[in-house]
Order: C-alpha cells, then sequence, then structure tokens
C-alpha cells in the first residue's frame, strides 16, 4: 500500500484526473440525498478483503456516492451556510494531504504554523486586536466556542471566582453550539432577549450580569447570526463587559468575515474590545471544509487552558514554541489552515473584500426585489448576506413541498426556516457565482 508502485501510480492519476474535471467544471450539477435502501442496492459493498480496485473504487464515488451528496459549492445552495471555497483553496487543500504535513506543534510543522500563523494575524488586525494576540484553526465554530468558553472559565477560576454553578450569557438568537458547548461543560446558559430588530445590546447584558453576578464567566456576542446575518451591539456589550471584568468573547462564525467588507465595516464597532473571537474560513472566507479561525486577545490565557501534560509530550510543552495544540480542545491536528493562505496569498486580500462586498450587495438588490411582490414579504431587512421572508398565506407544509420540489427539478436547495413560531423561507448568499437571476428564478416558483 506504500510503496510507490505501477498501481499507485495509476490510482494517483485516478484520482488527480477526477480531482481536476472537479475543480475545473464550469456547470457541475446540484444533486441531492437518496434513500438508504438505494445506495445499498446501487453501491454493492467495496470494502472486502481483497478489495475492489482503485478504479471501480472510485467509478462507485463519481457515479454513486458523490451524486448522493448535495454540492454545497453550488451557486443555488442557499440553505444553512453554504461554502464556496476558490480554485486555488480547494486545490492546495490537496497538497496539505500529499505532503504529510502535522500542524500540532512547531517542533514537527513549523512551516505550516508560520504560514497559519501569518492569516491569523492579518485576520486579528483587521479585527482591531492587538499585536500580540493570536490562536489556531481548529475543525468548526463549535470547537472554536466550545475552547474560547473554557479558556474563559479557567480565567476566571485563576482570579479567584468559585461560584456554586457557572453560567455564561448569549443572545436568545445564539447559535445552537453555544448551548452544545455549556451542556459539554456543566454550566448554564443565560439566554437574553434582544431587541425586536435581533440585536443584543449592552444594557440587556448589564441587566443579566446584574442579576446572575459572578456566576458569569463569559458573555457571548454574535456577529453575524445564522438564521439573519444580524450583528448585535458589540460595542455595546464591550462598555460592559470591560466594566465588570468579564470575558467577552465573539461568536464571527459566519458573519465576521463581513468585517473585510467596505459595505458594512461599521456593524462590527467594538469588536475591538473582544478577549476572544471565531470566524470560520469554510463559511465566507473561501476555504474548503472544515476550518475555524479561533484568536485569542492574549494566547496565554487560552494557552494556560489548553495545554496538555504527559511525558511524551514534555519534549514539546518545556518549551515556548507556539505549537497549535496549546489553544484549543484538541492534540492532533492537521494545518487546515494553509489552503486559505495558498488562496490569500494567491487572489490577494482585495479580491475578498471584492467577493464579500458582492454578496452584501445582492443580498440587499434581492430584499428589494422581495419587498416589491406583493406576495412576499420581508422577516427582517438583511443586515449582511442573510435574506429571511415569508410567502403570504403559506404553511409550514407548503414551504416543506416547495423546498423538495426545488430540489428535484435541480433549482436550488432552499431548505425551509423560522420565526418566532412562523414558518418562512431564506437564502444564505456567500457565493460568488451566485447571481440576481438565480435569486428571482427562485422566487417565480413561490408565485
Amino acid at each position: 500500500m506504500h510503496e510507490t508502485t505501477t498501481e499507485n501510480e495509476a490510482a494517483l492519476d485516478l484520482v488527480l484526473d477526477y480531482s481536476r474535471k472537479r475543480l475545473t467544471a464550469r456547470d457541475l450539477p446540484l444533486d441531492k440525498s437518496v434513500s438508504s435502501a438505494d445506495l445499498r442496492r446501487l453501491a454493492p459493498p467495496a470494502v472486502t478483503e481483497d478489495g475492489i480496485g482503485a478504479a471501480r473504487a472510485l467509478a462507485v464515488f463519481e457515479h454513486v456516492l458523490a451524486p448522493a451528496c448535495i454540492t454545497t459549492d453550488h451557486p443555488r445552495y442557499l440553505s444553512f451556510i453554504p461554502s464556496a471555497p476558490s480554485k486555488a483553496a480547494a486545490a492546495f487543500d490537496i497538497v496539505v494531504s500529499a505532503s504529510a504535513l502535522y500542524g500540532g506543534s512547531w517542533l514537527e510543522g513549523a512551516g505550516a504554523v508560520h504560514a497559519e500563523n501569518e492569516v491569523l494575524r492579518w485576520l486579528a488586525d483587521e479585527f482591531g486586536l492587538p499585536a500580540g494576540s493570536g490562536g489556531v484553526f481548529v475543525q468548526g465554530g463549535t470547537l472554536g466556542n466550545l475552547s474560547a468558553l473554557v479558556a474563559a472559565r479557567e480565567d476566571a477560576r485563576g482570579r479567584g471566582t468559585a461560584p456554586g454553578r457557572w453560567a455564561v450569557v448569549c443572545s436568545a438568537e445564539a447559535h445552537s453550539s453555544i448551548a452544545s458547548a455549556a451542556r459539554v461543560m456543566d454550566v448554564d446558559v443565560v439566554a437574553v432577549a434582544p431587541g425586536e430588530d435581533g440585536v443584543l445590546r449592552g444594557d440587556a447584558v448589564r441587566a443579566a450580569l446584574d442579576e446572575h453576578g459572578e456566576r458569569v464567566f463569559a458573555v457571548v456576542a454574535t456577529a453575524g447570526s445564522t438564521n439573519f446575518g444580524i450583528v448585535d451591539d458589540l460595542a455595546g456589550i464591550a462598555e460592559v463587559t470591560t466594566e465588570r471584568g468579564t470575558w467577552l468573547h465573539v461568536d464571527g462564525a459566519y458573519g465576521l468575515a463581513g468585517r473585510l467588507s467596505t459595505r458594512r465595516r461599521e456593524v462590527f464597532a467594538g469588536l475591538e474590545h473582544a478577549d476572544s473571537v471565531i470566524v470560520d474560513p469554510h463559511k465566507w472566507l473561501f476555504a474548503p471544509f472544515d476550518a475555524c479561525a479561533l484568536i485569542y486577545r492574549d494566547p496565554e490565557r487560552g494557552r494556560r487552558a489548553h495545554t496538555q501534560h504527559a511525558e511524551y509530550l514534555d519534549t514539546l510543552t518545556e518549551t515556548k514554541d507556539w505549537s497549535p495544540s496549546d489553544f484549543a480542545a484538541h492534540l492532533t491536528r492537521r494545518p487546515r489552515g494553509l489552503p486559505t493562505w495558498f488562496s490569500l496569498a494567491t487572489y490577494g486580500v482585495r479580491a475578498y473584500r471584492e467577493a464579500i462586498d458582492a454578496a452584501i450587495d445582492l443580498a440587499a438588490e434581492i430584499g428589494r426585489v422581495i419587498a416589491g411582490r406583493p406576495e412576499l414579504s420581508l422577516v427582517r431587512e438583511p443586515q449582511l448576506s442573510v435574506v429571511v421572508f415569508e410567502r403570504v398565506g403559506w404553511t409550514k407544509a407548503d414551504y416543506d413541498a416547495w423546498s423538495a420540489r426545488l430540489l428535484d427539478e435541480q433549482l436550488a436547495f432552499v431548505t425551509p426556516s423560522s420565526h418566532r413560531g412562523r414558518p418562512n423561507a431564506r437564502f444564505a448568499i456567500v457565493n460568488p457565482r451566485t447571481t440576481i437571476e438565480d435569486l428571482t428564478a427562485i422566487l417565480d416558483t413561490m408565485s
């Protein structure tokens, strides 16, 4: 399996040829999931005692398994938060695997860690964080939020705070990963109602801190909610957390990329006061799955919480080298930030700003189209690149049937959502190849 043989060279050629075809295709199908029974029928067992060979295995993947997966970088994939990796980023992900790189320690991966840190330093500068800030790329926003909150609690413990039960304050519209992290940590979530516009403000946070006191080890502000793309009042919240000495974590998994925009930079005022932030390059920063940038204002606070100690790790932990494994709830890791580094180095930051601007402009444009159609109504004006709207008179069953029909006809992938018990539809726009014609064609199907 590990030797350079004619058979393995042929397998490599097959895989690289398929990858090139996939990355250079101009009109990829949207595709859709199929039932487990159909997959068992169409894809007979491939994992056998003697194997089936690379050619047959790739054929099963190409013709059966891949078409049973929705194409997340399709321009009409508009559900959840899509992925739209640049060509350079997707291609370099192949290089990362081919190079057998380990990204957990400086000792083993100094070059890779240096490149990842260049991206983290750039992001920290864009976010207004001080020169000493830094962090690590982790698997996704859930792990990023969990790791930041673990560091926040450890920091509170280090200051001598020891309540009966810890709590974290966040918006009632915060991402579900905050509640998930709280369950893992066995702490309480104090969910604070935002304003009618979906924005959590400083006065509401102050009231929660007044009520729960030293139990609160962190406040989580959202910079671009998943459901609406709303940015909390970061400046107002930061004023309160600074006054109280409470850790401020900003969950910007989707929306913090908007800070790069020339259109919406002002809505992120106050971000520079955060103690930790996350943003997912596999969302609106055009990297392949999976990558979340976790940045600490003071990385030592992250290191104290997360460095693992064992005799076989002494070689790593007895130095001051920057080892990414020290900054999150992980040890083994691939250098998942390298595709982002390569893409930024290839295209330059300006290309990123322009692509993010284009998504914000497109959201505003389709919002105006929706507002002009009597059968449709906007639930909220789009702030970043998420557009939520209702079809007047439709029930949840209507939205479900419509969504299924769109996918069956391979027109689009738009799953229904809801707000305050009312069903709705939602466009999440991050792909630079999505057009106003794509979106209006989808709206036409609701007439």
